[in-house]
């Protein structure tokens, strides 16, 4: 194997990453998990349940409402110059995939599900081109929108010399608590697609059935072994010689060589007649080196991601680790690239750092981004140094204009990222976003700390990205009390001037009841000082009371009905 590959976390939108930072043919495996179109809130995937934080989840409505950037990704789609002899290199766009949605144009109209398409089209031509020609697509989805899916799969994949291998269905809860009109439904959908036919795959094994545990003894070691036939019901004279006075039927023939035969005696693989020679039938194979049943394309063995699992990272749409293993051990061999475009909570990239692969990984928000690296740090806590070392942020900010650059964005996608940057990155990933604001007087996050072992303190964070006074820190203070936190933290981009200086002094000192130290109950930290390393210093703060992606009220949508 060559030198090893950096593990990619991107931050941004995956069609701008996948164009532009990701290069031709250097993945060997790619899952999504996309929205569904399936007109679920996904307002909630991100806690967002506020009118006046709709923002941040507004790039997944337009997933599949018809506005600018679906007519924007409609007119690139159908664009003639594309397919012309000047643009001959560009070998994205076959005319299969063109005229496919240029047919579903007619058929559809300008409505939301055409908006999906074009999104999820845009995509999935770039997801091909990024595959190494043994490479492999897994799309998950629902039934939904599966069956026009499969039609820009096949257009993309089966037009350029790739297979449609399989439609696999996933069984990932039951149905007997669900109320809806009709069939309740109760599985997802997962596409597997490969570039070409030379694809990579490694077969995987369930257990064993009831009948198949009856047949075996337990030996003197205590293992599990079955008798099996040492004949093969074909007459090859070469083959049906006398064997420590043991011969096969005239119409059957010894299934090994004289010399393996031999072998297997040696080891004491082969069972004996009272008499002392051997059973024909005596060939003994152990069940713990007999693989079971190789899985097929219902996998109706792995569960959600319930409630209580330990897993469970309180991300509405969470897949489980086992669905990840199963996927990356059949279509990857240790060291390859795997890669997922809407990576959430980091089920992939988690299961692929588990199992020896490089990865990357894009979302869009930085609360997933933030949430990963809190997951790889919470798994892997005596090695995460290393693990991080080697991961390649991208996106997010390094310097303090790339931090200026995040809190000046004006458009309603990305308002609330800077926020989350800043609150997260301070806290170690480890306070809580607020999503839901209103009365609570614009706190952005908030973090805990043990007072005693049965008491929680609790510190709340402001951001501003604009210029600060002593107002503002009078206004924190009021909320500081209001909400009975012990301390409140003001994340700003310049330094506190000598009125907000008094204004921390009168604030006052909070001292820890078990420890020897006093801090500020209002504190001013710079995006500057962020840059710098600076981290939140709560006096026996809490790593384990917040999850940041924790839904409120939504967490179990993904196994109901809407």
């Amino acid at each position: 194997m060559g030198q090893q590959m950096q593990n990619k976390l991107f931050y941004g939108d995956n069609l701008d990453v996948l164009r532009r930072k990701i290069a031709d043919e250097s993945v060997d495996l790619c899952y999504i998990d996309p929205p569904f179109n399936s007109k679920r809130n996904y307002f909630q995937i991100y806690n967002n349940q506020g009118s006046e934080d709709r923002a941040q989840a507004q790039a997944f409505v337009d997933t599949w409402e018809w506005g600018d950037e679906a007519r924007e990704g409609l007119a690139y789609i159908l664009d003639h110059e594309r397919l012309s002899p000047a643009r001959a290199g560009d070998t994205r766009w076959t005319e299969q995939t063109v005229e496919l949605i240029r047919g579903l144009h007619k058929v559809l109209g300008e409505g939301s599900l055409l908006a999906y398409l074009v999104h999820m089209t845009l995509r999935i031509v770039e997801i091909h081109r990024v595959l190494k020609p043994t490479g492999s697509f897994y799309l998950h989805c629902d039934p939904t929108a599966s069956h026009y899916l499969k039609l820009v799969l096949d257009a993309v994949f089966c037009g350029q010399g790739g297979d449609y291998l399989a439609e696999i269905v996933w069984l990932r809860t039951n149905a007997h608590n669900m109320k809806s009109r009709g069939w309740p439904r109760s599985n997802d959908i997962i596409l597997f697609y490969t570039k070409s036919r030379a694809f990579t795959f490694n077969p995987q094994f369930g257990g064993h059935s009831d009948a198949q545990l009856k047949r075996y003894k337990v030996d003197e070691n205590g293992r599990l072994y079955t008798g099996q036939d040492l004949t093969f019901s074909t007459a090859n004279p070469d083959r049906q010689f006398e064997w420590r006075g043991s011969k096969p039927p005239p119409h059957r023939s010894w299934g090994a060589s004289r010399e393996q035969l031999e072998e297997w005696w040696e080891q004491g693989l082969i069972l004996k007649k009272k008499d002392g020679t051997p059973r024909l039938d005596g060939h003994k194979m152990y069940l713990d080196e007999k693989a079971g049943k190789p899985f097929d394309t219902n996998w109706i063995d792995i569960p959600r991601v319930g409630n209580t699992a330990e897993e469970r990272m309180g991300y509405p749409t969470q897949k489980p680790e086992a669905l990840m293993e199963r996927i990356i051990k059949a279509s990857s061999n240790e060291g390859d690239v795997v890669l997922d475009a809407y990576c959430g909570c980091g089920t992939t990239v988690a299961v692929a750092q588990r199992l020896g692969r490089q990865w990357i990984g894009i979302d869009i928000t930085y609360q997933s981004i933030s949430l990963i690296l809190k997951r790889l740090e919470d798994k892997y806590p005596d090695t995460y140094k290393d693990i991080e070392a080697n991961i390649l942020l991208d996106g997010v900010p390094r310097d303090l204009a790339s931090a200026v650059a995040l809190a000046n964005r004006k458009d309603d996608k990305t308002r609330k990222e800077f926020e989350k940057w800043a609150v997260l990155t301070y806290s170690r990933n480890q306070a809580r976003i607020n999503e839901k604001k209103g009365a609570d007087g614009g706190i952005d996050g908030i973090a805990y700390f043990l007072i005693d072992r049965d008491t929680n303190g609790k510190a709340i964070f402001q951001v501003k990205s604009g210029g600060t006074k002593r107002s503002d820190l009078a206004t924190l203070n009021s909320d500081r009390m209001r909400e009975k936190a012990e301390f409140g933290i003001l994340i700003a981009m310049d330094m506190p001037t000598k009125p907000m200086r008094d204004e921390i002094a009168a604030a006052g000192k909070y001292k820890h009841p078990l420890l020897n130290r006093e801090d500020d109950r209002i504190q001013v930290i710079t995006v500057a000082e962020i840059l710098a390393g600076k981290r939140l210093d709560l006096p026996m703060a809490r790593a384990d009371a917040v999850k940041s992606a924790a839904a409120v009220g939504d967490a179990d949508k993904q196994e109901r009905l809407l």
